[in-house]
């Protein structure tokens, strides 16, 4: 171990597993975060917990299951009492710097009704310093930094979002964005990183870095937007599939994907859907080139053997696999997500093909900043595998065999689609799946038909097993190992002292 240890743990917005290594993975180059994989630890059989955005993050931060957390949508405050990544490592005298945002909703109680922070969903996760703010709503320090230089930007607002600034300078899908590649928001914030990490060399340090690329509205600076030939890449995997999941999905129109997209995803045609597709790889590769700034910062600093690197993704998206775009769903593309660690310490690279959940990101990072891990996290350290101690190859016998994973439809207050469509109230509109290397169960409440793939011989999940006899077998038992998984991981009691013995 490195006497000084800094920590840099990079989170992507929206991406998916198999960019880097899959389907999509020649299609778009990625040099950069190739390299840091080729050098660390791969892990394979990475998922998130739970989606989208706040829930995602919420986990990766508690290292908790949403069913334990329950900041389960976008907007659902963290309840106060939930330590976190950033609490924790203050504890080992470090301040913890966010470049970025964490998509946190605050815990109302104690605060006034007017408090602003209760106004919005992008709040920061308690014990980080805010260096960079780069909120979906304002991204101020951006939006003033592209008024400084000439662009016409609209004031701050409450309720305010940057659609209007991603959107093609000519108006034409996949045309380049209205601002040049080195002042777009992923330059910004890289530029803004290295300049407050070079000040900070002189004691350990630890900085999250969010990149909100690729995440929708998809429009992308010159040349990214060009980088990647539609018509070169595969085509989204047509779906075969009949479930009243599909009908709920389809049955409200959803912008926001791109700049004067009217929410009818029916009637897309395959040369639009391509297109989204390249500029979404696009995007990819502009966030591969700033990580390769931020790689190179740490080697001419000289502190890149001193510093963990951790790369991963809030979740991923469908990206137009079975029609559906955006994140929610219960498929793959929107679950599995990458997971590279690289540790200056660690004898040789690896790829370990256990399977890994987005909560065990924060036991690993405490683990290897030798702090303790709370028992309120449900994740486990993967450090024995990153250090070596572990055979990449070997799985222990006490690690899981399959990721848990939960998703929520309903709303509190505002009846969703999922559950105009189930006829379900909001607190039985919701999904829950298990995952191991064979099996994919994926459990609906309220009575919605479950679904069954077998992921070995069904990779892309077109062949649903639940109604057939012959599986009824496997069905019963996906369910009764999720059940048992469940009541095993459900919120742990608190002792202020030890139980009194009979």
């Amino acid at each position: 171990m490195p006497e000084k240890r800094n920590v840099l743990y990079i989170v992507i917005d929206q991406l998916r597993a198999d960019v880097l290594s899959g389907a999509l993975s020649g299609h778009v180059p990625t040099p950069n975060i190739d390299a840091l994989a080729a050098a660390g630890a791969v892990f394979e059989n990475h998922f998130t917990v739970t989606l989208p955005c706040g829930p995602s993050r919420a986990s990766l931060h508690t290292g908790q299951y949403a069913m334990n957390h329950r900041s389960i949508r976008n907007g659902t405050p963290l309840a106060s009492w939930h330590t976190n990544i950033a609490l924790e490592v203050r504890r080992l005298g470090y301040e913890p710097l966010l470049f970025g945002y964490t998509d946190t909703s605050v815990d109302p109680r104690g605060r006034d009704p007017n408090d602003p922070d209760l106004a919005t969903c992008e709040s920061v996760l308690p014990g980080f310093r805010e260096i960079v703010e780069m909120r979906w709503e304002t991204a101020e320090q951006w939006t003033a930094h592209l008024r400084s230089l000439g662009y016409s930007v609209p004031d701050s607002a409450p309720g305010m979002n940057l659609t209007a600034l991603y959107r093609p300078v000519d108006g034409t899908l996949g045309g380049p964005a209205l601002y040049r590649a080195d002042h777009s928001d992923t330059a910004f914030l890289t530029d803004q990183t290295i300049k407050a990490l070079s000040i900070r060399r002189g004691r350990p340090w630890f900085a999250h870095v969010t990149y909100i690329r690729p995440h929708p509205p998809l429009v992308a600076p010159d040349p990214w937007h060009r980088l990647v030939d539609p018509a070169n890449i595969p085509l989204a995997v047509q779906n075969t599939l009949e479930h009243p999941f599909f009908e709920a999905w389809f049955s409200q129109p959803l912008k926001g994907l791109y700049w004067g997209f009217d929410g009818n995803y029916t009637t897309m045609a395959t040369r639009t859907a391509q297109t989204l597709r390249a500029i979404y790889l696009g995007l990819v590769a502009e966030v591969d080139h700033h990580i390769g700034r931020l790689l190179n910062f740490l080697k001419d600093s000289g502190q890149a053997g001193e510093t963990l690197v951790v790369l991963t993704a809030d979740h991923g998206v469908m990206l137009g696999d079975k029609g559906l775009w955006g994140k929610e769903s219960v498929f793959d593309p929107a679950f599995h997500v990458p997971l590279i660690v690289f540790d200056p310490a660690a004898p040789r690279p690896s790829r370990i093909s256990a399977i890994t959940e987005s909560i065990d990101i924060t036991p690993t990072l405490l683990d290897w900043l030798v702090g303790s891990i709370p028992a309120s996290m449900d994740g486990k350290s993967l450090l024995p595998w990153i250090t070596g101690e572990w055979i990449a190859s070997d799985t222990p016998t006490d690690w899981r065999s399959a990721a848990f994973m939960e998703i929520e439809f309903g709303e509190q207050g505002h009846d969703t689609r999922f559950q105009q469509t189930f006829g379900l109230d909001a607190e039985r509109c919701r999904a829950a799946i298990l995952r191991d290397t064979r099996w994919k169960y994926i459990h609906f409440a309220g009575g919605v038909p479950p679904m069954l793939f077998d992921m070995q011989n069904d990779p892309l999940e077109t062949r649903d097993l639940a109604a057939s006899a012959r599986h009824a077998g496997t069905l019963s038992e996906m369910a009764r190992r999720m059940l048992d998984h469940r009541m095993t991981f459900a919120a742990r009691p608190v002792h202020l002292r030890p139980p009194v013995a009979g």
